[in-house]
């Protein structure tokens, strides 16, 4: 146990040095003399300890399933013309999540069907197809949403949403977001360093949905919106309004890029943009049809502007003109290169933490640590002598190397995290005292140094694996099913596990081994 290779020696100290340098960007500049490649990452303070802004999000599911729905009817209003059957009603039916079609003639509905059927689809890894067809009462054909498959889109929206989310944040500037899914439509968002997200929230809160509509020219004023049209307002006047073509000409999902810039000629800022080949193509395609009428460009349900199509527009580019400030042409460009959220999203609580609080914290985490840290310490040198400071070198090392594990990872830290530490450092000390426990029952058992020093290490071993990797499993679940505070937590026992494991098995082994063949002694001074 106590023989170590030619091999193994310089192996364990280049893992030691690697993690003294790894540590080094929380405490001092890079070296020059360290390849630029070389990885140099801090460890990021969370909200509690730099102060920031905490938002919880909640996503409006019932946009989503009106979405699908709407979706629904517009697929079935095509399969139906494509298959040249007629029908007397088709609409949606939110109360029990389900498209009603009633074909024209009885005898079509087995023929409507059978071309229904082809909607039917599975995607990977669903329990359920996406919609279930069935003969429902008068006559009708009833395409429902199963509850599984709505379940499922829902989770996709949730993923989808963050995904966006975090786009958005990244591009707003914010540095070291904690995203994080929390129940079933909930999202948590917590921002280190922001005091005042306003601009966040207003990133956040937009669906981003563009779309381009033909505008109705022949619509005659009235109450409401002529059959086929939307009346939709104006983005800076919204006591105006415009009834566009209620069918999408070009959706925004096929943006490619979006890019704010001054327009050489008014001076003022615009928004350009490139479509993907289909939105080029359907871009090109209703521009050539509609020469000289006015396109409205809509986002979110209101209308940013309608300019008249002056030519065939197909390069698949164009550009948004609204009066924007430069904040707003960016923020805009922003939110078309994230894409869209699938649903709308609300604000339902805000908390913010001060840096004096964050400052405060800090410290308290600090000087709890430090003193736990020299507890421990104490307490192996007292009990144990030089074994015992042994056990003290191996736990210097212990906290390094959780600290340039963590660096590397780029992890945040929080006060559970600090805790985690703390606790580590208890459980890495734990092992030591096992070991000598061990090693002297072996020596009042009548061994000699090398016998006492070899079994010990070797009863000790199974026990101390056993212990930590139990430990282990049970803090990834933690990681796996808690919210992020708890997260945090299971981040640094796990990391510390690992750096135990070394340090408790192997650094004080080798610090052992060393030591006696240099000394030889007649006795252990454990």
């Amino acid at each position: 146990m106590l023989y170590f290779t030619r091999a193994k020696t310089p192996g364990i100290l280049l893992i030691c040095a690697l993690g003294i340098l790894l540590s080094l960007p929380n405490l001092a500049p890079k070296p020059r003399f360290l390849p630029a490649a070389f990885p140099w990452h801090q460890v990021h303070l969370g909200l509690d300890l730099r102060g920031g802004s905490y938002l919880l999000l909640q996503i409006d599911f019932a946009a989503v399933e009106k979405q699908d729905l709407t979706s629904l009817v517009d697929q079935v209003r095509q399969t139906m013309r494509q298959a040249n059957l007629g029908y007397t009603d088709l609409h949606a039916d939110p109360a029990n999540n389900q498209v009603v079609l009633h074909p024209l003639n009885a005898a079509d509905i087995p023929a409507a069907t059978k071309a229904l059927d082809k909607l039917i689809t599975y995607e990977p890894g669903a329990s359920s197809a996406n919609i279930a067809i069935a003969n429902g009462p008068g006559g009708t054909v009833d395409i429902s949403i199963p509850r599984q498959a709505l379940a499922a889109r829902e989770s996709a929206a949730v993923q989808q949403s963050i995904t966006i989310i975090q786009r958005r944040i990244d591009g707003s500037g914010v540095l070291n977001p904690s995203i994080a899914r929390q129940g079933r439509d909930e999202i948590v968002v917590q921002l280190p360093g922001i005091s005042d997200p306003d601009r966040v929230k207003q990133l956040i809160g937009t669906t981003a949905h563009m779309t381009f509509q033909l505008v109705d020219t022949a619509a005659t004023p009235g109450p409401v919106a002529p059959l086929g049209d939307e009346r939709l307002p104006m983005a800076n006047d919204p006591t105006q309004f415009m009834d566009v073509d209620s069918q999408i000409a070009v959706d925004g999902k096929d943006l490619n890029n979006a890019q704010a810039s001054t327009n050489p000629q008014t001076g003022q800022w615009d928004v350009n943009f490139t479509l993907n080949s289909v939105g080029a193509r359907e871009f090109a395609d209703v521009t050539t049809a509609n020469v000289g009428k006015p396109f409205a460009i809509v986002l979110d349900g209101k209308i940013i502007e309608a300019p008249v199509i002056q030519e065939p527009i197909t390069g698949g580019s164009g550009q948004i003109t609204g009066g924007f400030t430069a904040q707003k042409a960016t923020d805009l460009a922003l939110l078309l290169r994230a894409g869209a959220l699938p649903a709308p999203i609300n604000i339902v609580e805000e908390q913010s933490v001060g840096p004096e609080l964050g400052a405060d914290a800090i410290r308290d985490g600090t000087l709890a640590l430090a003193a736990g840290f020299l507890l421990v310490l104490t307490f192996m040198a007292v009990f144990y002598g030089l074994f015992g400071w042994f056990a003290n070198l191996a736990l210097v090392m212990n906290l390094i190397l959780m600290l340039a594990i963590l660096s590397i990872m780029g992890a945040t830290l929080t006060l559970p995290g600090m805790a985690g530490i703390l606790l580590t450092l208890g459980m890495s000390v734990d092992a030591n005292i096992l070991i000598n426990e061990r090693v002297r029952e072996e020596v009042r058992g009548g061994r000699k140094p090398l016998a006492a020093l070899e079994a010990g290490y070797k009863r000790a071993y199974g026990t101390i694996i056993d212990s930590n990797v139990t430990t282990l499993l049970a803090h990834v679940t933690l990681f796996i099913f808690g919210s992020p505070p708890v997260r945090g937590f299971a981040v640094t026992i796990c990391v510390g596990i690992i750096s135990t494991l070394f340090t408790a098995t192997v650094l004080v082994r080798l610090i052992t081994s060393r030591w006696y063949i240099a000394r030889r002694p007649a006795q252990l001074p454990v």
